[in-house]
């Protein structure tokens, strides 16, 4: 039995080729009378496009291609499952690259070199699938210009920055700034910060929320409340004892992450030092398990789902030749649970 052709589609409508062709991929107006007897013509004679040959054509495939450094990194699967929730919306494939880069080099992200070769690989294998596009999703933010050649193909970069294509990135300092605020409105203006490693461009947008917060609410500036950790629990434990020692020490904690979090409530725990009653705590990230210590932590939850969601987005605008911004920053989401309480009044 022949197919139906667009032909066919011509003569039962009345009109020719070129129009049919036009209402078919939309590349010109048509009247709106034409369009429904295009339309109509279509419906009735059972008409199926033939999408590999409409693909060729445009020299599009639909599918984007997607570099994850490690999926087992808590960021990914969300900022995975924000991608994969606008391909489901509009017909795309994705085809997903798992660099294991926590396995295979460590936390050694500041030499390229020693993690080059790998991205190459995994660029290569999508381009020989004739992606469309490219996003590339970083186990830790940093600056990530110059890592890779997509051989002309768009590409767009989350959970990192670029000086060359679009990032999609959150806003580290306003969500500082934003933790700040809810523990000033609590009542406290002696809050130290338990920072993560000073190379680190989270850890220093961070720091800048914090110091704008004391700026802007006219707090007494303490540097011996500002405390540089590594993102791990022993830093908030032992860093948290030494801001418990001072003369007069803190009466909240901010710290950069909620790892640190479990060694800051460690440490409180063994000097008697009841949270949130005698000290609040807050974290950053909301990991799943920041709901289920005790107390249950006030922290900052990262727009992850909205980064995956974007960077397709943007990607998926470059690709149909539709502007987009360079840098895009969702904002965090302040998450109140039970370790922050108001400072009583005296």
């Amino acid at each position: 039995m022949r197919k139906t052709s667009i032909k066919d589609i011509a003569a039962k409508a009345k009109v020719s080729i070129a129009t049919v062709s036009y209402v078919l991929n939309g590349t010109r107006n048509v009247r709106p009378d034409t369009r429904h007897r295009v339309v109509e013509a279509i419906k009735e004679l059972n008409y199926k496009p033939n999408d590999i040959a409409k693909s060729l054509k445009l020299n599009r495939t639909n599918t984007i291609g997607v570099i994850a450094e490690d999926v087992t990194v808590f960021n990914a699967p969300e900022i995975i499952d924000g991608i994969n929730d606008f391909g489901d919306r509009h017909d795309l494939h994705i085809l997903l690259v798992n660099l294991r880069l926590n396995k295979r080099i460590g936390r050694n992200f500041a030499d390229i070199e020693s993690y080059r070769k790998y991205a190459a690989d995994a660029v290569s294998e999508l381009l020989s699938k004739q992606v469309d596009g490219i996003i590339y999703i970083g186990v830790h933010t940093r600056d990530l210009t110059g890592l890779i050649d997509a051989d002309g193909k768009p590409i767009v970069y989350t959970y990192g920055y670029t000086r060359d294509d679009i990032s999609i990135q959150y806003n580290d300092e306003q969500a500082s700034y934003q933790a700040m605020s809810h523990l000033i409105a609590k009542g406290h203006s002696r809050i130290a910060i338990i920072s993560g490693l000073m190379d680190s461009i989270p850890s220093r947008q961070r720091l800048n929320g914090y110091y704008r917060a004391i700026t802007d609410f006219q707090l007494p500036f303490d540097p011996l409340l500002i405390k540089m950790g590594d993102w791990e629990r022993e830093s908030g434990f032992r860093l948290t004892g030494e801001l418990l020692s001072l003369p007069e020490p803190p009466t909240a904690i901010l710290s950069m992450n909620d790892v640190m979090v479990v060694g800051v409530l460690q440490a409180a725990d063994e000097r008697g030092i009841k949270v949130p009653e005698q000290l609040s705590v807050m974290g950053f990230d909301n990991r799943e398990f920041s709901d289920y210590l005790r107390p249950r932590i006030t922290t900052m939850e990262l727009p992850l789902h909205d980064m995956g969601y974007q960077a397709i987005e943007s990607l998926y605008n470059v690709i149909n030749g539709n502007k987009t911004e360079p840098l895009i920053m969702p904002e965090c989401r302040l998450i109140e649970r039970d370790s922050v309480a108001a400072l009583p009044t005296m």
